[in-house]
């Protein structure tokens, strides 16, 4: 789930309007709306903004679910990724070559990422 799509309808669901939000976090309407369409990655410190004036606690901009999620880490297991040596190795291989890359380098590989599943979903997704 992209972080812009869920801010919008945590604000819609609670009938805020961007200047409502504007009003209570400080940021700039404008600033509210490049986040919620996906032209801007906001910061930690603007999140916790964020979920302050929707009045939800910071994990729910991130779940989706009814309850908060469970303590420690989810068990992979079955025939999930990650459940096979390859897997392990290959991430292994990521982390290391993530490590090596620039800043600039890595929140370019995040916004490709996002937009490969973004259009990804969006084909799988069946017409009415």
């Amino acid at each position: 789930m992209l972080i812009g799509e869920r801010l919008k309808a945590l604000r819609e669901h609670k009938n805020l309007s961007q200047g409502d939000i504007e009003k209570r976090t400080g940021l700039l309407r404008v600033y509210i709306s490049r986040v919620e369409n996906g032209h801007t990655v906001p910061s930690i410190a603007t999140l916790k903004k964020m979920a302050r004036a929707l009045e939800v606690p910071m994990y729910q901009l991130f779940y989706d679910g009814e309850k908060p999620p469970g303590p420690g880490i989810p068990k992979i297991g079955g025939d999930g990724w990650g459940s096979s040596a390859c897997d392990a190795r290959t991430f292994a291989k990521f982390r290391r070559l993530f490590s090596r890359a620039s800043e600039s380098d890595r929140k370019l590989l995040l916004v490709m990422a996002r937009t490969m599943a973004a259009n990804r979903e969006r084909t799988r997704k069946p017409k009415s």
